[in-house]
């Protein structure tokens, strides 16, 4: 009688890839971070692609076994030429990135856009487990969405589904007609309005004062009216970008991450805005800060190799 052998699930190693650091984290598969570290990013090609591979080989040599990896990045790659794109990393962009670390490591790799990372995250065992649909949204410096369909992440055609930081604000109105130049190139994209960067240019252009989201939101609370006016369009801004995602994927969960995640302000307030906006008679969807907080990045890219297994056997029927 032969007796089988179950071999355990590897490790899962994910790295987040931000503009100032380089953070890693090991998973097992009940979620828990049995290693982390981070460095700087040292804000050259190689000597990135150095840092990763030795945040690999520490990972290994202490808990003393391999890893699938698993990396998130600002921007994407071309799935034509591979080559790095729209990254705010800019030493990343035009570069073979996921092959050239795929060689420094001697293995394979799985490489996703970082909001991509923050729903399969969010969806893996976040704010949204459990939904069969979730759109992630980064609202911090910049803007940064992704989708997440049956436990798998959506990439389309072309490598930027579910990117909707650079369309323009939908129903736009005021100040939004007159849109301002977007870094892309484009006018009134997403982006330049409910970014918290956008949140912020949006007051100094109607008050002519400078202050950063975290102090407008402070007087708005302390009453101040300009203030309390920059907020309230804010979440009007918002909730119309997300009813265009309710009206474009219907999503049962939308999880919001990046700074003005952390405004609590918007979560009574934007369902209302989404249902007057939705072609629907009924929207109910859920939308919640993401669980998991600034980690959904690191987390989610080390799901990023259990999330195409999924989309694998999604698609096997």
């Amino acid at each position: 009688m032969h007796q089988t052998t179950t071999r355990a699930a590897p490790l899962a190693l994910g790295i987040d890839f931000g503009g100032t650091k380089i953070e890693a984290n090991v998973l097992d598969t009940a979620g828990s971070v049995l290693w982390r570290n981070r460095v700087p990013n040292p804000g050259e090609y190689h000597l990135a692609i150095a840092s990763i591979v030795d945040l690999v080989g520490a990972a290994e040599q202490a808990l003393g076994t391999r890893c699938t990896i698993g990396i998130g990045t600002p921007g994407s790659p071309s799935p034509r030429t591979g080559l790095m794109r729209n990254s705010n990393s800019l030493y990343l962009n035009g570069k073979p990135f996921g092959r050239d670390l795929q060689e420094a490591l001697g293995r394979p790799i799985r490489l996703a856009n970082d909001a991509n990372c923050l729903a399969l995250s969010e969806a893996f065992d976040g704010a949204a487990a459990g939904a069969s649909s979730t759109f992630g949204l980064i609202i911090g410096t910049g803007v940064g969405s992704g989708v997440v369909l049956d436990g798998a992440v959506l990439d389309g055609a072309h490598g930027i589904a579910g990117e909707i930081g650079h369309l323009p604000v939908p129903w736009p109105r005021g100040a939004e007609i007159n849109a301002p130049q977007c870094w892309c190139g484009l006018a009134g994209c997403c982006e330049t309005w409910i970014s918290g960067t956008g949140f912020a240019r949006a007051y100094e252009a109607a008050n002519g004062r400078a202050l950063s989201a975290p102090q407008i939101v402070a007087a708005a609370r302390e009453g101040e009216p300009a203030a309390v006016q920059a907020l309230t369009d804010y979440i009007d801004r918002l909730g119309r970008v997300l009813a265009l995602i309710a009206n474009l994927l219907d999503p049962e969960v939308m999880v919001l991450g990046g700074g003005m995640s952390n405004v609590a302000e918007l979560y009574p307030a934007l369902p209302e805005i989404v249902r007057r906006h939705a072609f629907s008679d009924l929207w109910d969807g859920r939308i919640v800060p993401a669980r998991w907080g600034d980690a959904s990045g690191v987390r989610g890219a080390a799901r990023l190799w259990a999330g195409a297994a999924q989309a694998e056997q999604h698609a096997a029927g």
